[in-house]
């Protein structure tokens, strides 16, 4: 039996905020991480995607900073995008609606002034990403000796995302006496090494075996011979606007990202759809994300940059239009969906090329992938040349990640067909070469 929020040492007032947004019953993660954050313990918690991790760790924070205290920051939550900052600022403030204690955000990508008065007004929270954060304490806009928590979340793609030596120099800065939280969906060998480096005597939770997506959530896959084939799959699905009511597409590169959007634009309209990528501008991308929110519009297709800290409910299908590369991804893209107890469906498109990436997925899970075959009325297009060209160089760096050894297929081909002694014809031409 799930334990209530009441059951948990948290005062009324924020009691009342968690009730107010509609929750009740707490989550496996939280229900493990509350108590022993509360009693001042240093954890390692590892949770699937959209189980509860942000609510896990802020609310204990919330019931022992209490009140507004001072001007400089107290508690620290560092995590790796712009997107899971906001996110996490809007669930801080969410579940402190009955406090004073103040909030701030930082990240870059947009010039640092406002952020500086922000914090300069005084502060209790600070949800940063690390070069951010970097940059105003050099700049001397922080000051860290009142820090009492230090908190990452989505520790693996930070990691994946080259910031070990920044949460390094972190490290170095902040008090020594400090409480520390480290929550990721998956496990690799640098978050080890950073919950080591990190982590004094921790409680290790995990909630679910390590990058296992949520239960709620419903995974099959098609089979698609090219680009345009999953065009034609991906306008059949959208036509069926009762059953894919609010979906997240996710694409590999801005570009494929952009042409499904134009796609979408000109198939559904203007107002049925918004895109998400590192060349949008900041407001753009908050904006299209609130539009996402409010259900203004049905379809958001985003790169990898929106795959994590996007917490929108009721998305009832994420479809993955490309098969990550990074194979971890995939556990953090389905996880859109299925979310709060609800239920979802991912949906994968994959190529021959791809399927190498697939059978990795689904070791890393542990599950097999159910392969659907295409609905009928959906027309298989000719592979272009160039396509098929792409996805043999493809595979053959595929074989060649698992054979050094391995030489490719165009050098096969080489090896059948030698070349003609180009001695033989040289003479050859020497010996008809025109006077002059």
């Amino acid at each position: 039996m799930p334990k209530k929020f009441e059951e948990f040492n948290l005062n009324r007032q924020i009691l009342n905020a968690v009730a107010e947004a509609g929750f009740t019953e707490a989550t496996p993660i939280q229900e493990k991480a509350i108590g022993p954050v509360l009693s001042g313990q240093d954890l390692f918690g590892i949770a699937q995607t959209g189980t509860g991790k942000t609510a896990a760790y802020v609310l204990p924070m919330l019931m022992k900073l209490k009140y507004a205290q001072g001007e400089h920051v107290r508690g620290l939550i560092l995590v790796p995008t712009r997107e899971l900052a906001l996110q996490i600022e809007e669930q801080v403030k969410l579940f402190s609606t009955y406090t004073d204690l103040r909030t701030v955000v930082i990240f870059g990508g947009i010039g640092p002034k406002t952020q500086k008065e922000q914090i300069a007004k005084g502060l209790d929270i600070l949800v940063a990403t690390p070069g951010r954060f970097l940059d105003l304490y050099l700049a001397g806009d922080i000051n860290t000796r009142s820090l009492q928590f230090l908190i990452l979340d989505e520790a693996d793609k930070m990691m994946d995302m080259g910031f070990i030596g920044s949460i390094h120099r972190i490290l170095e800065v902040v008090p020594r006496k400090r409480q520390n939280l480290l929550f990721s969906a998956t496990m690799s060998e640098l978050v080890e090494k950073i919950a080591g480096d990190f982590l004094k005597n921790p409680l290790k939770i995990e909630v679910a075996a390590q990058a296992t997506p949520a239960q709620t959530v419903t995974q099959v896959a098609y089979a698609v011979p090219n680009f345009k084939t999953k065009i034609n799959l991906l306008q059949r699905l959208l036509k069926n606007d009762e059953e894919f009511k609010k979906l997240i597409i996710f694409c590999k590169t801005k570009t494929v990202a952009d042409n499904i959007y134009s796609f979408i634009e000109r198939k559904f309209g203007e107002d049925a759809v918004r895109v998400i990528h590192a060349n949008k501008g900041q407001n753009t991308r908050i904006n299209s994300i609130n539009s996402f929110k409010q259900g203004d519009i049905r379809v958001l297709v985003a790169t990898d940059v929106a795959a994590r800290g996007i917490d929108v409910s009721q998305v009832s299908h994420v479809i993955n239009f490309d098969v990550p590369i990074v194979i971890e991804d995939y556990v953090h893209r389905i996880g859109r969906t299925g979310r709060a107890f609800n239920e979802g469906t991912a949906i994968t498109f994959f190529t021959h090329a791809e399927r190498y990436y697939l059978d990795k997925i689904e070791k890393l899970i542990r599950q097999q992938i159910a392969v659907e075959d295409i609905p009928e009325g959906v027309f298989i297009e000719e592979t272009p040349f160039n396509e098929r060209q792409e996805m043999a160089r493809e595979i053959d760096r595929q074989k060649r990640k698992e054979n050094p050894e391995f030489k490719g297929a165009f050098h096969e081909k080489k090896k059948q067909f030698p070349a003609k002694d180009k001695t033989a014809k040289t003479k050859q031409n020497k010996r008809f070469k025109p006077k002059r």
